[in-house]
């Protein structure tokens, strides 16, 4: 019986390391990345024009990876769920609700969680065979052995740091919980 138990608090702590993974990591600006590129930079055959457009994307895609970091949502008096961007003094817009949204202050946590997923996003859209041949040609050939290690080693470390370091934050699309207020 003591052994079923723990059976089960190792899977429910498992399933809640790799929630808090999926939550954190930045699974649709990925996704959103892997659906423009090809477009932007002309499948890896780059004009100036390509380069430009695929900058642009990076760099807006990689500043949603942080910025959803900073995100968190509660539940109002109204029964409603409300989104606000965390501050110093907790959650921004605060609407004037009777909920206490202190609680909601920036941590430390919220930017090593911001820079990991950053870090995330940059080796896999640097990375990205189109990006490669669009901005860096040569660098395909002759670095093969980087393209192929980097993704996977900051991949292990980050899946770590989240999976150790577990964000209380319920961002922008993920729902509220009770939790989520008392943290």
């Amino acid at each position: 019986m003591a052994a079923k138990i723990k059976e089960s608090s190792f899977q429910e702590k498992t399933f809640s390391g790799v929630g808090n993974l999926i939550k954190l990591l930045p699974t649709g600006t990925v996704f959103l990345f892997q659906f423009l590129n090809p477009v932007f930079t002309n499948n890896g055959h780059c004009h100036a024009v390509n380069r430009y457009l695929s900058g642009i994307l990076i760099g807006l895609c990689g500043f949603s990876c942080c910025f959803s970091c900073f995100t968190d949502s509660y539940k109002g008096s109204d029964g409603f769920t409300h989104y606000g961007i965390a501050t110093m003094k907790g959650l921004w817009p605060s609407s004037g609700s009777s909920v206490d949204l202190s609680s909601y202050k920036l941590r430390v946590g919220d930017f090593a969680h911001a820079f990991f997923s950053l870090i995330v996003f940059s080796v896999l859209s640097l990375l990205d065979s189109n990006t490669v041949e669009c901005f860096y040609p040569s660098f395909e050939s002759t670095e093969k052995v980087l393209l192929m290690v980097l993704p996977p080693v900051i991949g292990a470390v980050s899946g770590t740091v989240f999976v150790l370091f577990p964000n209380r934050r319920h961002g922008i699309g993920y729902p509220s919980s009770d939790s989520s207020q008392n943290s």
